[in-house]
Formats: structure tokens, sequence, C-alpha cells
């Protein structure tokens, strides 16, 4: 059984599809990279997962569990926003730990 599965997810912003039809499980203790050009639904979508953007259909399963009705804080899911606002000089261990001083 898959810990996380995209069901079906479709998403659209002003009548422009940003995806449709996702569908994909993910095993408990697995990785999984996103990849594709800029502004084809990635951030988006990881979003949608998160509860941060609304989805116009579809399910999104976290162990059995449909999150889509459930809000962002109700869901148990963390994310790390891309930001080019990050110390380069630094390792990605003291970017994280630099915001916890």
């Amino acid at each position: 059984m898959s810990f996380v599965s995209i069901q079906n997810l479709e998403k659209t912003y002003a009548g422009s599809p940003v995806f449709k039809d996702i569908n994909f499980d993910i095993g408990r203790g697995e990785f999984i990279t996103l990849l594709g050009p800029s502004g084809c639904g990635k951030s988006t979508l990881l979003r949608c997962i998160a509860g941060l953007t609304p989805v116009d259909s579809g399910k999104i399963l976290l162990d059995g569990n449909d999150l889509v009705p459930q809000s962002p804080q109700k869901r148990g899911i963390g994310m790390v926003f891309q930001s080019y606002a990050l110390f380069p000089n630094m390792t990605v261990a003291q970017n994280v730990a630099f915001g916890l001083r």
C-alpha cells in the first residue's frame, strides 16, 4: 500500500490548466523527484499537497486519508520553499539552523 497517493489531481488558473489528471504513488520511505521546465506546475503541485493551494478535483491521500478537505495546519506536511535569499556561503544545514537561533 502506498503512503502517499495522488489520484486524478487537476488544477487550473483562470481556465488555463496547470496540470491535469496527475496520478502517482509514493511508498513509505521513498524519495521522489519532480522534474520539469520552469512553469510546468511542480511548485503548484507541492503547494496543493501541502494545502496552500486548493485543487480543482482529485484526491491527495496520506496513509489512506484524503487531505483535500483538510486545512494546511491539519495535514502534518511541511514544505521548504525554494528561495535565493539563502546564504550561499553556508551549507544547507547551516541555512536551516540559522532561523532556529
